[in-house]
């Protein structure tokens, strides 16, 4: 799992391996360690209506989204979750699978005409 972070935008990037094991019920983790501790991220599923994002940068995908996003793939568009923060202010989350990946894993997707 990639992980980028710019102001109030967060990007998850996986690829299909971990799509997979998203899918089977694992929780897809990355950690950056530096001298003063470490940074954790997580993306996990549930049956919950919508997502969560909860400490620690956790995030909890509602499974019928991330369904309805894989059977797009390969596609270059992220399924994109805005967040409400105090006083007024969103997080958008961009959560992705790999595209180039996916094309490997998948072949390519006829055009939709």
């Amino acid at each position: 799992m990639k992980v980028q972070m710019q102001g109030q935008r967060l990007r998850f990037r996986i690829d299909e391996a971990e799509l997979a094991a998203l899918q089977a019920g694992q929780t897809v983790k990355n950690m950056t360690c530096t001298p003063g501790g470490s940074q954790r991220q997580s993306v996990a599923l549930s049956d919950a209506a919508g997502p969560v994002f909860g400490p620690g940068m956790h995030l909890v995908l509602p499974r019928d989204l991330l369904e309805s996003y894989a059977q797009r793939l390969p596609c270059r568009d992220a399924l994109v979750i805005r967040l409400p923060l105090d006083g007024g202010d969103m997080l958008q989350v961009d959560f992705e699978v790999d595209v180039r990946d996916s094309v490997r894993s998948r072949g390519h997707r006829a055009p939709v005409t």
